[in-house]
């Protein structure tokens, strides 16, 4: 009788074990052909009792692996929007920081370029007050020594005219004396040409005292007008010139904060580009797809229930 049962169990057996052997060639499955192997070598109870363990340990791999799965995907995830994110701060902040830099250097230049200026407007006025105290002191000796000119000539006319006139009244009471100068015309002549010559040069001298004093004021004038214009530019570019060195001294300021910003934001990408390099060996580097693990774990199992089945019937 024992005979007898023993050998359904054994049939049993080898018909569990050829279908794990069928499957583990088909999957390429180590833990079928070990099954397999132990099928055919192991008392019925044992078989059974590794079959029941095996297929314990399989659904908790695969419930594992399916957890490693979605940590793996989630993590990537995570990874991947962090690098997006990070990489797209640090092209932003490096391309502030080039838009920074190029104002700096436009700023620096344009108060080397209102130096500059300044420069030259404090020597154009300069020049333009030296010129206009010499030529104010040329017209005022030119007015004076005209003014001069005129009082003396003015002066001798009126010794001339009042010797001229003493000379006449004598000369024509002569005449009553002596009839035959009633003719004589000379000092009439004579009076008329130095008197003459005189008020010429009085009148020459009054004008060359018009004109020079009308030559001051125009150029008075125009100097004047000259230095409001040009005081007046020389303090618009100092007050530029003032606001465009605080200005560039803010540039400085943001720059630095900006380049500190753009260092933490490279470490944060360093980091999660090294923790990418830690999750691609785990969730990436793989030679078989987590699909077809799943697929081959499910047939696995598959296979090690209808074993179970072969040799729960005949227990």
């Amino acid at each position: 009788l024992q005979l007898s049962r023993s050998r359904p169990l054994a049939a049993a057996k080898q018909s569990a074990a050829s279908l794990l052997n069928k499957a583990a060639i088909a999957l390429n499955s180590k833990a079928l052909a070990d099954a397999a192997s132990h099928a055919l070598a192991d008392p019925f109870a044992k078989v059974i009792s590794m079959i029941e363990g095996l297929l314990d340990k399989l659904k908790e791999e695969a419930a594992a692996e399916a957890d490693h799965k979605s940590w793996c995907d989630e993590q990537l995830k995570h990874n991947k929007l962090k690098r997006n994110k990070k990489t797209a701060q640090v092209g932003q902040l490096s391309a502030t920081i080039d838009g920074q830099s190029a104002t700096i250097y436009e700023q620096g230049a344009t108060v080397t370029k209102l130096v500059a200026e300044q420069g030259d407007l404090t020597k154009a006025i300069q020049e333009a007050t030296a010129q206009r105290e010499a030529e104010k002191a040329e017209n005022t000796a030119t007015i004076a020594d005209a003014a001069s000119g005129i009082d003396a000539v003015s002066k001798a006319i009126v010794i001339l005219k009042k010797f001229y006139s003493s000379q006449e009244a004598s000369f024509l009471q002569q005449k009553k004396q002596v009839p035959e100068m009633a003719a004589y015309k000379g000092m009439q002549s004579s009076t008329g040409g130095v008197v003459g010559m005189l008020e010429v040069i009085e009148s020459d001298f009054s004008r060359l005292k018009a004109e020079t004093e009308a030559s001051e004021k125009s150029a008075a004038t125009e100097y004047d007008s000259f230095m409001d214009v040009s005081q007046a530019s020389k303090k618009a570019k100092h007050d530029a010139e003032v606001q465009l060195r605080l200005d560039k001294d803010q540039t400085e300021f943001e720059q630095s904060q900006t380049e500190k910003e753009l260092r933490l934001t490279e470490e944060e990408l360093g980091k999660a580009n090294e923790y990418y390099g830690f999750l691609k060996p785990s969730c990436l580097e793989v030679h078989v797809s987590w699909e077809e693990r799943v697929m081959k774990r499910k047939e696995e199992i598959e296979a090690l229930k209808q074993a179970y089945t072969l040799l729960d019937q005949k227990s």
